[in-house]
């Protein structure tokens, strides 16, 4: 890292990361050509990465991989949260090599630009985690011209005018803009291997098979950003599902019947969605239907019955993180990505946690002992990551 000075790029570079504080960072330029600003985080995940690009809960932040091998293994249009990226960019520390993968359809760098992100090679990742770690995720922006031309002032400008991400509401740029139900090939169930997503089920076959089984309990996810692994945890655990905004209102999401209601995860400073969130939860808490959180849900429905939120100094971002489960003591390892948590001592007397981080004992989880709601801070549905915490998803139905 260097002082904002040069504006030629050291011999070989292509890219380079600015920071607000005045930091610049040299590397090798891939994907998309341009800039973009945003929040600079770490993610410690070793696999999984189109599954993290294309988490909206990451819109308005660029990625640093404290893996070093990035790209190897390609990309495919299964291992997707979103149709498109959500993530800004990527850091990364080796250069992406062609990939040796026998689903790869595609090389990552190839997927980068056609998506329209940057990406930057050849970064010391671990000194880069580290100013992290310890000086906080900051505003940043990164850049690639294959020129290795770039006004470094003026990408200094650009980070420091940015105003973060406290205060900001970004569910209402990734949700879904309409109502649908969940189903047809891609969506369904889980992914198995050699079978992928599946077939869509023809309308006569489900016909059929709704006339010889029970009905399945309806879910109505708000999407504040969700992840399609979701959806398909909640049908594989025995729900039907509809997809409403995150704008949705009590009578639009009532009119469908639901038996319950889940919350999405999603992007950006919790208190700003809950201008128009939360007076929805808190009507939907009245209606006695159970309620799941997950995420930017979890923090809502914290909100929802008086709690407050937090930014993070660092956030927790990973596939490793190992959770307490407070009513038998069992950890489990969840994935992570959030920048902000809730304040245990803040929540009602209603309100008991049920989870909390081992890393940094901040809380995980909480469920409502006068209405039947819980949440958690941690994604259950993996994408990657371990399945320790499927069993919510379980739980949740089986509570219909």
């Amino acid at each position: 890292m260097a002082d904002a000075k040069p504006v030629t790029a050291p011999d070989g570079a292509t890219g380079v990361l600015v920071l607000a504080t005045g930091e610049v960072v040299w590397g090798r330029g891939f994907g998309a050509e341009g800039s973009a600003v945003g929040e600079v985080c770490f993610h410690t995940a070793m696999t999984g990465y189109q599954e993290i690009m294309t988490d909206p809960s990451f819109a308005g932040q660029m990625i640093t991989f404290t893996f070093p091998h990035i790209g190897n293994v390609g990309a495919n249009p299964d291992d997707i949260e979103a149709n498109d990226p959500h993530a800004l960019g990527m850091i990364v520390r080796e250069d992406v090599t062609g990939p040796s993968n026998f689903r790869s359809v595609e090389r990552l760098d190839a997927w980068m630009a056609k998506h329209g992100r940057i990406g930057l090679s050849g970064v010391d990742t671990r000194a880069l985690t580290r100013r992290i770690r310890g000086g906080g995720a900051p505003n940043a922006v990164i850049a690639h011209s294959a020129s290795g031309e770039f006004d470094v002032p003026a990408l200094l400008a650009q980070a420091q005018a940015w105003p973060g991400l406290e205060g900001m509401d970004l569910a209402i740029a990734v949700t879904t803009q309409t109502h649908y139900g969940w189903g047809g090939q891609g969506d369904g169930g889980v992914w198995r291997l050699g079978a992928g997503y599946g077939e869509a089920e023809s309308a006569e076959s489900a016909t059929h098979k709704a006339n010889l089984a029970p009905r399945r309990p309806h879910v109505v996810a708000v999407d504040y950003g969700s992840k399609r692994n979701i959806f398909r945890n909640l049908v594989k655990a025995g729900a039907e599902v509809s997809v409403v905004p995150a704008t949705a209102s009590f009578d639009d999401i009532m009119a469908l019947q639901p038996d319950g209601i889940f919350l999405s995860n999603g992007p950006g400073d919790p208190a700003a969605t809950g201008v128009y969130a939360v007076p929805v939860i808190q009507k939907l808490l009245e209606t006695g239907k159970p309620l799941f959180g997950i995420c930017l849900g979890h923090q809502l429905l914290a909100l929802a019955v008086g709690g407050q939120t937090t930014k993070m100094f660092q956030g927790h971002r990973g596939a490793n993180h190992p959770v307490k489960r407070l009513s038998d003591g069992a950890v489990e390892i969840t994935s992570m990505n959030h920048g902000f948590a809730v304040e245990r001592d803040s929540l009602p007397a209603t309100a008991r946690e049920t989870h909390v981080s081992l890393f940094d004992g901040s809380n995980a989880g909480i469920e409502l002992t006068d209405r039947p709601a819980f949440s958690v801070q941690y994604h259950p549905e993996a994408s990657p990551g371990p399945q320790d915490s499927l069993y919510l998803f379980e739980r949740f139905v089986g509570m219909l």
